[in-house]
């Protein structure tokens, strides 16, 4: 089993910055991409910034320029720094591994979700 676990969120004024963490262990051969995903209630789940195979990154148009995502490797773990936080980046933040477990197996795990509101 692989087990992914975040933290950092919170309640934070316009304008303020929050750091997310998300660690990744249990059965772990290696890993091919770490991201973060928001949801907010009715909508569908989106992407917010990924980091795959290590070095490509990609970013949500609504917050390139504000969010940088980075990962350390020798802990499995990826942050995802928020500046500049607005009102409509409120939702509940969600992080998503995927690698191999082994030669035969891969998997794909996601966190339980850490809340992230931005009000004044």
């Amino acid at each position: 089993q692989v087990q992914v676990v975040e933290s950092g969120g919170g309640l934070v004024q316009p304008g303020g910055s929050l750091r997310l963490s998300c660690a990744a262990s249990g059965s772990i051969l290696s890993i091919r991409s770490m991201g973060w995903y928001r949801q907010t209630p009715g909508k569908q789940r989106e992407l917010v910034a990924i980091i795959r195979g290590g070095s490509s990154i990609s970013y949500a148009e609504s917050v390139k320029g504000r969010f940088t995502i980075s990962r350390d490797n020798a802990k499995n773990t990826v942050y995802l720094q928020m500046n500049s936080l607005k009102p409509e980046d409120t939702a509940v933040y969600y992080c998503n591994v995927e690698g191999r477990k082994n030669d035969y197996d891969s998997f794909g795990s996601w966190g339980q979700g850490t809340q992230v509101t931005v009000s004044s």
